[in-house]
């Protein structure tokens, strides 16, 4: 597997909230040996226990991959159970475009000082 490392900046649009479910359109800038846009929608679930909570989302990347042109597609899931977090995102199968055709791999996500980090395990078929 190959590894990529870099950072992004992500702007959230809240849609219609229930008491303790929402939805979120969102939009990132990458940067670095992964450079492009991407786009895509959150659902979250809030519980009455404190730090506990769960989303999914859906996320379509455009741009650059190590110079290869091309999209493709984020799956997320993220649990968080009494503070403790598990976070899983993967590139959705068959999703990629182009230059970038084959790609598979999952990405880890770290937040540090209010700036986003991503962490792109990849390879290709």
């Amino acid at each position: 597997m190959q590894r990529v490392l870099g950072e992004f900046a992500v702007e959230l649009t809240p849609q219609q909230d229930e008491l303790d479910m929402g939805r979120m359109l969102f939009t990132k800038s990458f940067t670095g040996e992964l450079a492009g846009t991407s786009s895509g929608q959150m659902l979250s679930k809030r519980s009455t226990v404190p730090g506990s909570a769960g989303y999914v989302a859906i996320e379509t990347f455009e741009g650059e991959l190590q110079g290869k042109k091309g999209s493709f597609s984020l799956q997320h899931l993220g649990i968080m159970s009494r503070g403790e977090q598990k976070l899983t995102i993967v590139v959705v199968p068959d999703t990629a475009t182009d230059g970038l055709e084959g790609l598979y791999g999952n990405m880890q996500i770290q937040i540090v000082d209010g700036k986003h980090y991503y962490d792109f395990e990849f390879d290709f078929t």
